[in-house]
């Protein structure tokens, strides 16, 4: 055999099967014909040398010689490039084939993490999440007895009425949130809403909160509707869970503390504690939230504030580092969340939820207040047994989160330089050129203030220039070489220093700059002033997710 063409397969180096075209620019293959392969492509029988010298032949690793007798001569060390560039093949195909796996089996777990969501229509939810905005959502737990062991829970049959509900805000600039618990035993009247097919379901007067679910095909769209009936306060989405969310999610991040004050022991819930403290999941933890005869007076809104305890907790251990650098209960947590919830099509997809799970993470523990809806025995009923809203102290608690305004103390260095921001010179009124724009729920808020500015203040170089989409608050934006007419404006108007934002002045129609004022549902009447005594925090009873409380 010619020795530089052919050779027995065992001798041919693997890394030298290889060999550059370069004809074509690529490398082909080369297997040994005399190990039953033909050449891939190599050349043509009967072709010259010089022909078969275009692409070059396929070499065998040379056998070790004995060296020739005689002085002078050395033994050659053997070669150890073949052995390294068989390493790097080898190594380089394998990791590129790790790499095509992992991409793969990444995309085949989003997919199926995708597919474990469940997605309700409803025409009360918006189509989208705004990762810049404040944002509400309405997190509803049913009474439904699907799943294994959860036969003892609940109302026998229950279609899934709305037996928790909790409406979480979380304000726009992160630094706040916070969860209104709404009772189920609430009287309300659920309006006219609509299911996901667009059929009419009528409404009831006078009947519990929670048979705004359920009742009669109700979805969680009406309950989105009577939230906002109650409340003012419109829900943007909502998430829903059963008994079984519970379970897994405790379970995913291996397990929730708890602190009871007293020993427990429920017949109805089946739950046993000693008093202190615990760490619970699964069942164990289910029954804690269902219990409701060993704690307090035994009633709904005593329950709410265990259940507002255990939360808070499941909320500092979800954020806690345990979890965070947890690949094991990171993976959990995506299972179960994933498969307990059913959300609305605005954040049904896992990329949604993703960026909702990453606002929520920007909120500290200790400004997460919990709060319930200030209720009143129901006067229609001897025994007590249902509660209506307490009309002097519910609106207050609702204007705030409208509002976005924090029930808690946030940040008091900035509180300090936005106050700042009204101190320092002042432009005379007949400098300040201001556009004025109308985000209130009144008509003709912006036009009413210009002729009150123009005439009664002096603030001659101002415009009205329409309407803005409706905005809680009033903000007055200034670029910071207009400071001192912005100071001269908030204090002509009483507005307070949270309403000033330095950002951006725009250009007038006259091409000059000029602040820009928008007029919030805060906006009283042209004239009175906007002191921000709306937006100041009620006095509510609450607690924070920062603090372990024993359940009473």
């Amino acid at each position: 055999m010619d020795a530089q063409g052919r050779g027995r397969a065992e001798n041919v180096d693997p890394a030298d099967q290889w060999v550059l075209n370069p004809q074509t620019g690529d490398y082909e293959l080369r297997l040994s014909p005399s190990a039953g392969q033909s050449q891939v492509p190599g050349p043509r029988r009967g072709a010259s040398r010089r022909q078969s010298q275009d692409v070059p032949p396929q070499r065998r690793r040379r056998e070790a010689q004995e060296p020739a007798s005689g002085p002078g001569r050395r033994r050659s060390k053997p070669k150890k490039k073949s052995t390294a560039k068989k390493v790097l093949l080898w190594s380089t195909g394998g990791l590129s084939f790790v790499v095509l796996l992992t991409a793969v089996g990444g995309y085949l777990y989003y997919e199926h993490l995708n597919g474990n969501i469940t997605v309700t229509n409803t025409p009360e939810a918006k189509n989208s999440f705004s990762k810049g905005d404040a944002f509400n959502i309405l997190i509803i737990g049913t009474d439904k007895r699907t799943g294994k062991g959860n036969e003892g829970y609940g109302d026998k049959g229950s279609v899934g009425h709305a037996d928790t509900n909790i409406l979480l805000h979380v304000s726009k600039d992160r630094t706040n949130a916070t969860a209104l618990s709404i009772p189920r035993d609430l009287i309300v009247d659920v309006p006219d809403c609509q299911d996901a097919d667009g059929n009419v379901i009528a409404g009831t007067s006078q009947v519990r909160f929670n048979t705004s679910l359920g009742q009669d095909g109700r979805d969680a769209g009406c309950t989105m509707k009577t939230v906002k009936a109650v409340t003012g306060i419109t829900p943007d989405h909502f998430m829903m869970a059963d008994f079984n969310a519970v379970k897994t999610l405790t379970s995913a991040v291996g397990g929730v503390d708890v602190c009871v004050a007293k020993n427990v022991d429920d017949p109805d819930s089946h739950l046993k504690l000693s008093k202190g403290h615990h760490t619970l999941a699964g069942e164990e933890a289910l029954a804690f939230l269902r219990t409701r005869h060993s704690f307090g007076n035994q009633g709904d809104l005593d329950r709410i504030k265990v259940q507002q305890q255990f939360l808070g907790s499941l909320a500092r251990k979800m954020s806690s580092s345990d979890t965070l650098t947890s690949p094991r209960k990171l993976t959990g947590l995506a299972e179960a969340a994933t498969k307990a919830l059913t959300v609305d099509q605005g954040i049904g997809s896992l990329t949604k939820l993703k960026d909702v799970a990453l606002e929520l993470k920007k909120v500290p523990p200790k400004n997460l207040s919990f709060v319930t809806v200030p209720v009143i025995d129901n006067p229609a009923e001897k025994v007590h047994a249902t509660v209506v809203v307490n009309e002097t102290a519910a609106p207050p608690v609702f204007n705030a989160i409208k509002n976005d305004v924090s029930l808690t103390e946030t940040k008091k260095k900035q509180k300090a330089a936005q106050a700042a921001k009204l101190k320092g010179s002042k432009s005379a009124a007949s400098e300040v050129r201001v556009d004025v724009y109308n985000g209130s729920e009144q008509v003709g808020a912006a036009q009413a203030t210009l002729t009150w500015l123009q005439n009664s203040e002096g603030v001659t170089k101002s415009a009205q220039l329409g309407n803005k989409p409706t905005q809680a608050r009033t903000t007055l934006e200034y670029s910071p070489d207009q400071a001192d007419q912005a100071r001269r404006l908030a204090d002509i108007m009483g507005l307070p220093a949270s309403a000033m934002k330095e950002g951006k002045s725009e250009t007038n129609d006259q091409g000059l700059p000029a602040i820009v004022l928008i007029l919030g549902k805060d906006f009283k009447g042209a004239g009175t002033p906007i002191d921000g005594a709306s937006a100041k925090a009620p006095t509510v009873d609450k607690q924070t997710a920062d603090k372990s409380v024993c359940a009473q």
